[in-house]
């Protein structure tokens, strides 16, 4: 969450400082927003049995077609990549392995026992036969944000930053054309 806030928050100022108004961010039209919550939400629930992976993978199904659906929008071709890469990761390995040194390295030292124990679906310990793994959790972040995230992660923060710094940007006006008049010598 602190790194989305971030990104958030360096979207918005490179906004500004590139003559934008957060108000401009209303005027952004994205087609089919409703598939972008739903795909978010899917990754909260955690039912028992194949059902969380099966909904982790409807997740970013959903995801994927709202942000295709968007590729028009500045900053959603870098979402593009980065979901597809932790896509990939996650369907290669029926979860995303997280590096044990990364978590160390970044200070959460006492979530290693529930990565080791609790195999969960979203995320898992990674382990010698896991692919992909450099798309894995594999980036630590020390304290004081204290997080380990992917590739993926650092694609998917920058193109919501781009996407609110664009948003924010002065829409240039059209000049106003003048009537076309005849040249010496032109009939139009």
């Amino acid at each position: 969450m602190k790194l989305i806030a971030l990104a958030l928050v360096l979207g918005a100022a490179v906004g500004y400082a590139r003559g934008g108004r957060l108000s401009r961010l209303s005027e952004l039209r994205v087609r089919f927003a409703p598939l972008a919550l739903l795909g978010l939400l899917l990754q909260l629930v955690n039912p028992p049995g194949r059902w969380p992976l099966v909904m982790l993978i409807g997740s970013f199904v959903l995801l994927v077609v709202f942000i295709v659906a968007n590729l028009r929008i500045a900053g959603f071709a870098l979402l593009l990549l980065g979901v597809s890469m932790n896509f990939a990761v996650i369907a290669a390995n029926g979860g995303m392995p997280v590096s044990r040194a990364a978590v160390v390295a970044s200070g959460q030292i006492d979530t290693l026992e529930g990565l080791t124990h609790h195999r969960g679906v979203k995320h898992h310990l990674a382990r010698p036969d896991d692919r992909l793994l450099f798309l894995g959790d594999v980036i630590a972040i020390p304290q004081p944000v204290g997080q380990v995230i992917s590739l993926g992660d650092v694609f998917t923060y920058a193109g919501v930053g781009v996407v609110i710094a664009a948003a924010m940007r002065r829409r240039e006006r059209s000049p106003t054309l003048a009537p076309l008049q005849e040249a010496p010598g032109v009939r139009l």
